[in-house]
């Protein structure tokens, strides 16, 4: 009995010393992603090899390497593969340095915020590419149904934590935006890019403002147009507003005088617009003013900055003098 004892004891302690040594090499062959730089994660995933190859060639090793809290929308290989595919180049090589440099920096958030942090709002990115004046550019992020980028790139692999931040895995390259991008992207805005679409027009607005600017525009919120149907009888929905007074209106809420941002306002400022008719800023009050022709309009939000332009979003549809 004595003999059964030790032999079921032996074999106990072999077994286990056995079973700890597997668990201890199974530790070592896994990684840990939070001793990792956001360079060395990419480097250590094969789904993200072109993702390194462009930040070797923009030289940003350094940048998203050194140690602070960044958070950046990582493209998987077939994401830069479409994103090839669809700018005609063959290769990451093929790309502009400064232009890859702009895109990869249009990825990464200056703060680390995970998924859970992420809220439908407007965020400012690393990227202030020289060519759009050195203004920081804007992303809008839905969270509607999953984390959407623009109205395009999707989270499809969230709070990847890293020693320098967090990363989140997209299915998509994020264009560089212009103004329109905004408000295709931004629930809050649905009513007005209905607008700048609508069949009464004369003019294609949604190309016009497409270009290389720089414009100033100032965006009605779906609340603003609703509140301008509401104030006349005849008016159930956009397609009841002839066509010239909409045009007229929307080219209202835009400026060609330049980038204009918030800290370039100044008091009784005349801004010029594509309406070829003028309205004046008035800083006076608790809240950024705009004197219309007919009305006026409190600003609510500021510095949504494209590559041709900045946003900033109003509470009222302003009316020129008709």
């Amino acid at each position: 009995m004595k003999k059964s004892i030790l032999l079921w004891s032996v074999l106990f302690a072999l077994f286990s010393g056995m079973t700890l040594v597997s668990c201890d090499n199974d530790d070592d062959d896994e990684v840990n992603t939070t001793d990792l730089t956001i360079v060395e994660f990419a480097q250590s995933n094969s789904n993200y090899s072109l993702l390194v190859d462009a930040v070797v060639r923009a030289g940003l090793v350094d940048v998203l390497s050194a140690p602070g809290e960044l958070t950046v929308f990582a493209p998987d290989n077939n994401a830069f593969n479409a994103f090839l595919s669809a700018n005609n180049f063959n290769s990451i090589d093929d790309i502009p340095v400064e232009t890859l440099e702009a895109v990869l920096l249009y990825h990464v958030l200056g703060a680390k915020v995970n998924s859970t942090d992420i809220t439908g709002n407007v965020y400012v990115t690393t990227a202030s590419p020289s060519a759009f004046g050195n203004n920081p550019l804007s992303m809008y992020i839905n969270i509607d149904n999953g984390i959407v980028i623009n109205g395009g790139a999707e989270v499809a692999a969230a709070d990847i934590e890293v020693s320098n931040g967090v990363i989140h895995g997209i299915d998509q390259v994020i264009g560089l935006p212009d103004v329109t991008t905004f408000a295709i992207a931004d629930p809050a805005f649905a009513t007005l890019t209905s607008a700048l679409t609508a069949s009464q027009l004369n003019t294609d607005l949604v190309s016009a403002l497409q270009a290389a600017g720089p414009f100033t525009v100032f965006a009605p919120t779906n609340q603003a147009f609703q509140d301008l149907l509401d104030s006349n009888p005849d008016w159930s929905d956009l397609s009841d507003i002839p066509g010239d007074l909409l045009e007229t209106v929307l080219l209202y809420h835009v400026s060609a005088a330049g980038n204009v941002r918030s800290t370039d306002l100044v008091n009784e400022m005349s801004v010029p617009t594509l309406a070829q008719q003028n309205f004046t800023i008035d800083l006076t009050g608790n809240t950024p003013t705009i004197q219309a022709g007919q009305n006026s309009a409190g600003i609510i939000f500021t510095d949504v900055q494209a590559t041709n332009g900045v946003i900033h979003v109003i509470n009222t549809v302003i009316l020129p003098s008709i």
